[in-house]
């Protein structure tokens, strides 16, 4: 196995922009009934409490994503969305929800152009309340609890009242965050919740108390999702929204009381003897962590040498094509047929393999064309996430499993904060370019529509149809590569899922490569400028939690480049 150490990264040369104060060297862990893995050790702990006491999967990393609202706020939140694969062992079935963000009845796709037909800097409509979406993740968490939890709702809710009112230290990395942001200081429900009268946050180790969420919960936990989108919570989300300083938004009432979380067939594909699934769209994660898998099947990885030069370009030439079919044909299914069988299909995959030639790189990237497609009436977009993310992995002892992304899309969101948690900016996701000739853009603005999003939780299955690995990751639009690495890390390198997720980051949007600086990856610098890249070293925000399972036992492993925590029995 390979072990990368703090050292090897170079902790003082790592500076992730989501917060991450250094690296921390992470062992993994080894179980035989039950593991979970979250980016928090608070989170972590208490997912492993509600299974000791009874509870399953989902239950654990409902009562887990709590706790992260509430210990890293900058990552995720009931003010965002999530997408969640579950799967019921009893049953042998595989369930994909989606609760992503939707776009206000009012809206159109002109929402990001300003009084002189220019289209605003995504710096400005990130903060305030043009950029909010109407939140999915209760009534998702809801949803999906319905169907499959074991312990009552309201019990889920008590470890994140408890830690609410009690308070949590302040760890370094939300410190590191806090120092860094201009604008949270300057608001008044942000600076009284984390910055001293001098305008300094909180040392670290602080304790933080959060009251307000604790009521928030409190009422959610009572009455269920209507209290968040039919409630008093409600009309305060809304005044907020429309009353904000700066970028007044549009999300009214009825916007909320109006939205649905969806149970959707999931997206699988074939890798080798396995069966990968993930969410299909408005989530693009699936069908590219697929897409990347299919293109990566024609070629020899490599097994005795990850990151072998043949191994990484043959990866970034993968990642340039998936990308070329995202832009131009993945959105939300309600609003744009996306072929997304075609896009997974063995065959074309194959196709676009043989585009990859062994001596030079690919000079034209262009999105692949299918038979009856209305190609010439498409248009690109120029949408993209930004890293504010988490990821939660966890499988029972009655062989249950939850791969789970949630976000707020950058940190902190839209900055714009009610009753203790903070509002997401996932609106600007979407493309901000509108319809233009007539031409359509996939991912553009439109009423009560979901933005395209990069997030992946995946669950691997084997021959048997039994569970054998979970992964995903925080990361924007960097998500799919990143959780394709984890993927090859565990089946094609044979590493333990904390070595795989250790192994360092790489990137490539257009013929620019972006390798994780202080890591071994450095070295392969002149070689990718011989073959024509633009190459950057640089730091990843990534947040990778995997699970894999062999010989009757489970192994878990949590990104070094976060907080996150493994633990199992």
């Amino acid at each position: 196995m390979i072990s990368w150490t703090k050292t090897l990264f170079g902790a003082d040369n790592i500076i992730i922009p989501e917060g991450s104060s250094e690296i921390i060297e992470k062992r993994g862990t080894v179980a035989s009934n039950f593991i979970v893995t979250t980016a928090n050790p608070y989170a972590t702990n208490v997912g492993y409490d509600i299974i000791r006491r009874g509870g399953n999967a989902l239950d654990a990393a409902i009562a887990s994503q709590l706790i992260l609202n509430l210990v890293e706020p900058q990552s995720s939140g009931i003010g965002g969305g999530a997408f969640i694969m579950f799967w019921d062992n009893k049953n042998k079935i595989l369930h994909s929800y989606d609760g992503r963000e939707t776009a206000p009845d009012s809206a159109n796709p002109y929402l990001f152009i300003d009084e002189k037909g220019e289209i605003i800097r995504r710096s400005s409509a990130i903060i305030g309340g043009k950029s909010v979406g109407v939140p999915g993740l209760i009534r998702v968490l809801e949803l999906a609890h319905n169907k499959h939890g074991k312990m009552q709702w309201s019990e889920l809710f008590k470890p994140a009242i408890n830690l609410s009112s009690k308070g949590f230290k302040l760890s370094p990395r939300l410190f590191k965050l806090l120092k860094n942001n201009k604008i949270l200081p300057r608001l008044k429900d942000s600076s009284s919740y984390f910055y001293q009268p001098d305008g300094q946050p909180f040392p670290i180790g602080t304790t933080i108390i959060n009251k307000p969420f604790a009521k928030t919960l409190s009422k959610i936990s009572k009455h269920g999702s209507k209290e968040f989108y039919i409630g008093s919570l409600a009309k305060e989300i809304v005044e907020k929204v429309k009353t904000s300083a700066v970028n007044p938004g549009l999300i009214s009432i009825d916007d909320l009381k109006s939205y649905q979380a969806i149970s959707r067939k999931p997206i699988c594909g074939k890798y080798f003897k396995y069966t990968v699934c993930g969410p299909p769209p408005p989530s693009s994660g699936g069908i590219g962590v697929i897409q990347m898998l299919g293109i990566l099947e024609n070629f020899n990885l490599n097994r005795t040498d990850p990151w072998s030069l043949e191994a990484l370009k043959v990866f970034i030439e993968a990642t340039r094509l998936m990308f070329a079919d995202r832009e131009l044909y993945i959105a939300d299914p309600d609003f744009f047929l996306t072929p997304a069988k075609q896009l997974v299909s063995r065959e074309y995959l194959q196709k676009r393999a043989k585009l990859i030639q062994n001596d030079s790189i690919l000079k034209d990237v262009s999105p692949g064309k299918f038979r009856g497609y209305p190609l010439k009436s498409l248009s690109k977009g120029n949408s993209l996430e930004l890293q504010s993310t988490t990821h939660i992995s966890i499988i029972d002892n009655e062989g249950n499993a939850v791969s789970m992304t949630s976000s707020i899309e950058a940190a902190f969101g839209s900055h714009l904060m009610v009753r203790g948690f903070f509002l997401n900016n996932q609106l600007t996701d979407f493309s901000y370019k509108p319809i233009k000739e007539g031409k359509i853009v996939a991912n553009q603005v439109e009423s009560g529509k979901r933005p395209r999003s990069s997030m992946a939780p995946i669950i691997i299955l084997d021959e048997s149809n039994e569970v054998i690995a979970l992964t995903g990751s925080a990361g924007g639009p960097s998500i799919i590569p990143l959780v394709t690495k984890s993927i090859i890390g565990l089946l094609d390198w044979s590493l333990s899922p904390q070595d795989a997720i250790n192994l360092p980051n790489v990137l490539s949007f257009g013929s620019t490569v972006f390798l994780e600086k202080g890591t071994n990856l450095e070295k392969k610098k002149a070689k990718l400028l011989e073959m024509g890249y633009k190459v950057r070293s640089i730091n990843f925000a990534s947040g990778l939690h995997a699970i894999y399972k062999k010989d009757g036992k489970l192994f878990g492993g949590a990104d070094p480049r976060r907080e996150g925590k493994v633990r199992g029995d």
